[in-house]
């Protein structure tokens, strides 16, 4: 794929949200596929869409944004995601300042999302043949691999959910680094820094993943 920008490592970063937008997008029949089949064609549907647009994209981001955001519409249980990042501090906040949470976190994503979705560099996209069996009826993991331009391999699972028919995916692990455990840990350190002032730090809200600790990752 076309390559918009010279920065490294960064192609892994994007490509992780472009395929969680494509696999957040999983409609009602979900009963009738598997989360290996929907991922396979949800992740072709949206890289589709994409392709041969990287330069108009780069030039009007606020196009891609509608893009994303419909990608996202009435599949991504925000609510859920955004009750697990806040942990035990969901407990004793207000329903207005966990909705208001819940939409933050989208918008962040949204935008960060975007901003990514500019920079793809990579090889080769491809979801394994052999797949963990599920332990539950109403979850479930699938495992991908990035390629790098160098060959450098870089696992990437994703944990999906079964809420009211349809899978949905709530969390990424991306070359061993928990995702939702990282933003979980931020969100806990923002309280402790603003006295857990609750409407603080939804103000401020701005979860960041850096490169380089995807690229050296971790052990989840």
């Amino acid at each position: 794929m076309q390559k918009l920008h010279k920065m490294p490592a960064r192609w892994l970063y994007a490509l992780v949200m472009a395929v969680t937008m494509g696999v957040m997008s999983l409609t009602a029949q979900a009963q009738s596929q598997t989360p290996e089949a929907l991922v396979r064609e949800n992740v072709s549907s949206f890289m589709a869409q994409l392709k041969g647009r990287e330069d108009y994209y780069a030039q009007n981001l606020d196009e891609l944004k509608v893009l994303v955001n419909e990608n996202l519409e009435e599949v991504a249980d925000f609510r859920y995601i955004g009750a697990s990042v806040m942990g035990s501090y969901f407990r004793n906040a207000t329903p207005e300042q966990r909705s208001r949470f819940a939409n933050v976190f989208r918008q962040t994503l949204i935008d960060t999302y975007t901003r990514g979705l500019v920079t793809f560099d990579y090889d080769e996209l491809r979801v394994l043949d052999n797949q963990r069996g599920q332990r539950h009826e109403d979850q479930a993991s699938v495992d991908m691999e990035v390629v790098a331009n160098n060959g450098q391999v870089y696992p990437v699972s994703y944990s999906l959910r079964l809420s009211d028919g349809e899978w949905r995916v709530v969390n990424v692990i991306v070359n061993g680094i928990n995702l939702g455990l990282t933003f979980r840990n931020q969100f806990d350190q923002a309280m402790r820094e603003n006295n857990r002032d609750y409407d603080a730090v939804i103000r401020g809200w701005s979860p960041e993943i850096g490169v380089e600790e995807l690229e050296q990752g971790g052990d989840a």
